[in-house]
C-alpha cells in the first residue's frame, strides 16, 4: 500500500488553485509538497506535468505569478490566485462535486441509492 499513484486526469489544475487558495501564494515546489501532503503521500506529482499546469494556468488568468526568494533563500516564482481564477476554483468544484456524487450512484450496493 506503500505505492504512490499519478494524479488524475482533470484534476491537478483543481488541486493547484485550491491549494492556493487556502494556503496563499507559493512557489511550485510548495505547491508540489502540499498537494502529496494533502493526498496522505498517495499521490505522486510529477515535476514535468506540475509547471506545465502551472504555465498553462497562467496563460488562462486563473493565477500570476512573480519572482521572489522561497524560505531557503534561494529565487523562486510564487503563484497567486487571481479573481478569474477564484471563479474557476468555484465552477471545477461543483463540476468534481456533480461527478463524484454520479459515481457514487454506481458504486453503492444495489437498491442502495447514495
Amino acid at each position: 500500500m506503500g505505492d504512490k499513484t499519478d494524479v488524475w486526469q482533470g484534476t491537478l489544475a483543481l488541486m493547484v488553485l485550491k491549494t492556493i487558495e487556502a494556503l496563499g501564494p507559493l512557489h511550485g515546489y510548495g505547491i508540489a509538497r502540499r498537494i502529496e501532503q494533502t493526498s496522505g503521500n498517495l499521490l505522486s506529482l510529477n515535476y514535468g506535468t506540475l509547471y506545465p499546469a502551472l504555465l498553462k494556468l497562467e496563460q488562462e488568468g486563473s493565477i500570476s505569478s512573480e519572482w521572489g526568494v522561497s524560505e531557503n533563500n534561494r529565487r523562486a516564482k510564487f503563484y497567486k490566485l487571481t479573481r478569474a481564477g477564484r471563479k474557476q476554483l468555484e465552477k471545477e468544484t461543483r463540476n468534481w462535486e456533480q461527478t463524484t456524487a454520479i459515481l457514487a450512484r454506481f458504486l453503492a450496493p444495489s437498491g442502495d441509492p447514495a
